[in-house]
């Protein structure tokens, strides 16, 4: 089984190292090798990732939607389904999305999906949730340069 998972890993490694490289067939294939070796939720997510960077935001949605079973606990898919979800303009439809994100249990960068709900509600002119959740993106990350600039177009727009 330890063999089994660690083929798994390495196939998943090679994959995201060949996705980063922009050759996305050969990515996309590795991430399915991967997911037939030891299935995991990462190896779903970084394939539907790899689908969204083809435009297929459909399929990628449906990659996380796997990752979710696989573990439910895993933060990612919830919130790149928010965010395809917003790339094909359902911004009301991201929103549960990306707060069971803010509530997944293993997740490492909450900074995302409380910035990509910043946007939704910017979109929405709620400008006070707005402002609430890039707030709750710097407490994440407070080096996380694109929710200090969404805080400051905010309050350049109140000002």
């Amino acid at each position: 089984m330890e063999d089994t998972r660690a083929r798994a890993l390495s196939l998943f490694e090679e994959a995201y190292r060949r996705q980063m490289q922009g050759a996305l067939d050969e990515a996309l294939s590795l991430y399915t090798r991967s997911i037939e070796t030891y299935p995991t939720a990462e190896a779903y997510t970084f394939r539907g990732w790899t689908y969204s960077f083809l435009g297929d935001y459909d399929q990628a949605i449906e990659e996380c939607l796997r990752a979710i079973e696989v573990d439910p606990s895993y933060g990612n898919p919830y919130n790149d389904i928010g965010a395809y979800l917003i790339e094909k303009g359902q911004w009301n439809e991201a929103i549960g999305w990306l707060q069971r994100a803010t509530r997944a249990q293993r997740y490492e960068s909450y900074c995302f999906p409380y910035y990509n709900l910043g946007r939704v509600f910017e979109r929405k002119r709620d400008y006070a949730r707005a402002q609430q959740a890039y707030l709750a993106a710097l407490e994440a990350n407070p080096h996380y340069a694109p929710a200090r600039a969404a805080l400051r177009r905010l309050h350049a727009m109140w000002n």
